[in-house]
This record gives structure tokens, sequence and C-alpha cells, in this order.
């Protein structure tokens, strides 16, 4: 795969041990790194793409998968940072590619990357069907799908679907995995950026986690 190997080209001279064994360390030694850090990354990439173009967008399925497979942790973020770059030809039908990155290999990181990243924007982009994928996200067993469904929104501001937000933390309130409760704190303090009043008094009148409220009321309080 053409692309895969300009990746790789580019990256294995661009590597720094010092960096990786940080990087690694950062996210408890699950994954390996080259030590590339982020914008040295996506300068990369971009050059990558100044001299060659982009891949076919046909073609992302099956890069996605390839450099999912990679060890080293840089190739899933130039997935994500790939994708992006295709937000005009994103089709309904890739949703099965975005829950494959959010479900494998799968860590605060990369979710919340391809979350923040792609499956936010698509969401947004694809109005009107979103409410059944986070809905089945929501009811998942997958932890990390639930924390999709809880912080899609996240950059929403006025365009917030209010009332989906309140059910899917409240529907996981009583969750207590750390990182289900921090995505809910998450979720409430960006959305208090836009309606502070409202998130105050949901957090008060309904029982959340000591983090999830302490996490949502950082910038109110």
């Amino acid at each position: 795969m053409r692309y895969h190997t300009l990746l790789t080209t580019a990256f294995t001279p661009a590597a720094n041990p010092v960096n990786a064994a940080a990087m690694k360390q950062y996210l408890r030694d699950q994954f390996e790194f080259l030590g590339i850090k982020t914008p040295e990354r996506r300068n990369i990439i971009k050059a990558l793409k100044a001299a060659h173009g982009l891949p076919d967008f046909a073609e992302m399925p099956a890069l996605i998968r390839v450099l999912w497979e990679k060890p080293e942790r840089e190739y899933q973020y130039a997935a994500i940072d790939l994708m992006q770059y295709f937000h005009k030809q994103w089709t309904p039908a890739d949703i099965h590619v975005l829950e494959y990155m959010i479900t494998h290999k799968s860590w605060w990181d990369s979710v919340d990357g391809v979350i923040a990243f792609v499956a936010g924007p698509w969401l947004k982009k694809f109005q009107g069907t979103d409410a059944a994928i986070t809905n089945r996200w929501c009811n998942s067993d997958n932890m990390w799908l639930q924390r999709a469904a809880l912080t899609f929104q996240n950059g929403y501001k006025q365009h917030t679907n209010e009332a989906l937000l309140y059910q899917y933390i409240l529907q996981h309130a009583h969750v207590k995995e750390f990182f289900i409760q921090k995505a809910i704190g998450w979720a409430l303090r960006e959305y208090s950026k836009t309606n502070p009043e409202g998130v105050k008094a949901f957090v008060n009148r309904h029982p959340l986690a000591p983090l999830s409220k302490r996490e949502a009321l950082k910038r109110i309080d």
C-alpha cells in the first residue's frame, strides 16, 4: 500500500528514543512509540500531502486497518490525522470505520482523538441519524463506545442536544469506571462554556460521582 510505505519512510528517520520512552510511560507502557510528537507528526503528514497528495478515499478503510495494526502509536494518530482531510467526502457508510477506530487498540488517547477530530464532526454532518448511532453506543457493553456517546458533542456549543447529553449522563451516572466518570465531567465542563447555569443546575439536581461533579464545575467555580 503506497501511502503506508510513504508514512513508514517518513516516520522512521524522525524517531526519537528519548521521547518514545517518555510517551510510552505516559500511556502506562501499553503501546510502543517512535517518539514523534504531535506537531512534528502533523508537519510530516502535511509535507507528504504537499509532495504526494492524499490517498484515494476509497483506500482509507484498508489503510486505517493497516496503520491500526502497527505497534507504534504514531501510526494510529496518523490515521486520525488523514481521515480529517476527507471530511467533505465522508459518507454514512463510514460509521463502520469510525467504530473500528474506537473499539480497537482502545485507550483514552486514540478514542478521544477519533471522537474530537472525526466521529464528532461526522455525527454533526449527518445529523438525523446521529441519535440512533449514539443510542447504540450508549447501550453498548463497550466502555469506549459509551465514552464516545458521552463526549461526541464536546465542542458543539450552542448546537448541543442538551436533552440527549443529559440522558446519556444519567444513564451512566452510577458507573464506577474512571473513564466514564471522567467523560461525564468533561462533557458537562465543555457544555458549561455555553450554558453554565444549566450545567450547575443539572449537577445540583442529580447524584453524580465526585469526580464527575468536580470536573463539571471546574470552569463555573
